[in-house]
């Protein structure tokens, strides 16, 4: 779930963004190597290629029933391409003197790919993955001095203040740089694990691969050459990331690092999503049995549905808990009697008092709910639209156009033509939110139809 949520919103500024006229790659992709993807694949008696190869299909299934738009691009760590700018981004790291080797120990985390310090243990184990025995490593790999960019981080942060939304993380991630950052192994040795792009000028060694799949988001852009597509979004455009906040320290502070290593510009803004929770505020958890499958939730209630809640229920930056009890609640009170009741009322009395549409002014004025897709605040950009559906409603209730249209018809249609206009309006503004619905709520209004089935069953 946490996986739709990153997916979900990231697509809904996107279509924000089309909406207002900009060029948009929207790029994603798989981290297709590392110990966690080779371990899997053994367990399985198949290669990691073919495994990622089943993944990566999965994948592409899987935002498209999120309703993600179809002109994304994808990027794969596997891919040709990718592996030369990777190999390319450490030959210029190296070059600038960023790049030593040394020996070492340290207990490494399969789960989130990294290693892990005793203070960040509880009870021997990975916060974020309970259960799961570390990995001791102990090898000789090359290092990143990412000791070396302490105070080039914090001044750049201090001289782009939004880098990081919302700002707490922000502060979260001065404070982390502050307490000392320590070199990072990034490497390992190919015959331990060779599930990984080759270093360059030593076959004995294959990437970490964070140090790798970062990469992806100036690779996808056909990086190294500095002109095309690197140029118009990189260079000279908005370059912005989505993570969950469990990969704050690897997109702000590492990935920032290690672009000032290769002399690449540095990322514009990093948006940080708080986890999806199980009841109780619990991290939701396969062990725990408190996981909900957002196909689950598509099959039964559509994909409109799925992402209403992810974008309206849950926090835009911090946890919130999602449980079917929760969901159905939510689908029931602002779609099923919500959204769906007040378009079907409104279209009833069109197609009876109307002879057709009324006509649609070109523009309205969006100024205010278009403020919260700036701050990234998509909660209160969705809560800005119920509002309108709750005002709309309200207006049907003290006017009662359904009685004055028998007393007084000339009245009556002009009552109706200004709901329609109003549920038209409305129906704009669920463009990025719900663009099914969307593109469904303006024919229907077009058409002066009511919907022939309601556009939410009520579950």
């Amino acid at each position: 779930m946490g996986h739709a949520l990153e997916f979900v919103r990231a697509d809904t500024i996107v279509r924000y963004k089309k909406l207002l006229g900009y060029d948009v790659y929207f790029n994603t992709g798989t981290d297709e190597h590392g110990l966690k993807i080779f371990e899997k694949a053994k367990e399985q008696g198949i290669s990691a290629q073919v495994f990622v190869d089943q993944g990566f299909e999965t994948f592409k299934e899987q935002l498209k029933m999120f309703g993600v738009v179809d002109d994304i691009h994808f990027i794969r760590t596997t891919d040709e391409n990718h592996e030369k700018a990777a190999q390319e981004f450490w030959k210029r790291v190296s070059d600038n003197g960023y790049i030593y080797k040394k020996n070492y120990e340290a207990k490494y985390c399969v789960g989130c790919e990294s290693e892990k310090t005793d203070g960040e243990l509880v009870n021997g184990y990975c916060q974020e993955h309970p259960g799961i025995d570390l990995k001791i490593i102990n090898e000789e790999n090359y290092f990143f001095k990412y000791s070396a960019f302490g105070d080039k981080l914090l001044e750049f942060y201090n001289k782009n203040p939004n880098f990081v939304i919302p700002d707490f993380r922000l502060n979260e991630i001065k404070n982390f740089v502050k307490s000392g950052l320590q070199d990072f192994s990034i490497s390992r040795l190919k015959e331990k694990m060779p599930w990984g792009i080759p270093v360059p000028g030593d076959d004995t060694q294959v990437m970490y691969v964070w140090f790798d799949a970062l990469v992806n988001y100036i690779s996808t852009l056909g990086w190294p050459a500095s002109e095309g597509n690197f140029e118009k979004y990189w260079v000279n455009g908005n370059p912005t990331q989505y993570c969950g906040k469990d990969n704050t320290r690897f997109q702000s502070a590492m990935w920032q690092a290690m672009l000032m290593a290769a002399g690449v510009e540095n990322s514009r803004q990093i948006v940080v999503n708080g986890f999806i929770t199980g009841e109780g505020g619990i991290r939701m958890s396969k062990t725990l049995g408190n996981v909900v499958d957002p196909r689950d939730i598509v099959k039964e209630y559509g994909t409109d549905a799925l992402r209403y809640f992810l974008l309206r229920e849950v926090g835009s930056f911090e946890d919130s808990p999602f449980t079917i009890e929760r969901f159905k609640d939510s689908y029931n009170s602002g779609l099923a009697n919500g959204l769906g009741n007040l378009a079907s009322r409104i279209l009833t009395l069109s197609e009876k008092y109307l002879e057709k549409c009324p006509e649609i002014p070109e523009v309205s004025d969006f100024t205010e709910y278009f403020k919260f897709y700036e701050s990234f605040d998509i909660k209160k950009a969705t809560d800005y639209v119920w509002e309108k559906i709750a005002e709309l409603d309200k207006i049907i209730q003290d006017t009662q156009p359904f009685k004055v249209v028998k007393t007084d018809e000339e009245k009556g249609k002009e009552m109706i033509k200004d709901l329609v206009l109003k549920l038209y309006v409305i129906a704009r503004m669920l463009n990025p939110i719900m663009p099914e619905t969307n593109i469904k709520l303006k024919e229907l209004i077009k058409q002066n139809k009511k919907p022939e089935t309601p556009l939410f069953l009520r579950k």
